[in-house]
């Protein structure tokens, strides 16, 4: 099972998460549907589910079914700034950090390995 398992659809972002992973130790499975998260995480538990709010599908259906799966696993998803209805229906879904895409995309590096230290 991998330590982070994110929902991405957004082809360039994904190699930039799965670059920075690699960088920092830490492997990061990148799905580009809702379905194919759900099945990831149902084969074992993630340190860590990642989820765009803004990937295609309905990423807020992600969230509700990692939520489903009831393990204690830790979301996060990222967004627009600009875009709070969307970000409360991701607390509202179960998503523990909800932040903008600007303030992901910075600290990366350092949410990775965060995932990376909780495996030990």
């Amino acid at each position: 099972m991998a330590d982070v398992v994110a929902l991405v659809d957004d082809l360039f972002f994904q190699s930039k998460m799965l670059e920075t992973a690699k960088q920092v130790g830490v492997e990061l499975r990148a799905c580009s549907t809702v379905d194919a998260l759900a099945a990831e995480i149902s084969g074992g538990a993630p340190k860590l589910i990642v989820v765009d709010l803004n990937a295609s599908g309905n990423p807020i259906e992600a969230l509700r079914r990692a939520q489903s799966i009831g393990r204690d696993i830790p979301l996060l998803a990222y967004l627009s700034h600009v875009q709070t209805e969307l970000a409360e229906s991701a607390r509202a879904a179960g998503c523990r950090e909800v932040m903008a895409r600007s303030k992901f995309t910075r600290d990366l590096a350092t949410i990775l390995s965060r995932a990376k230290s909780e495996q030990s």
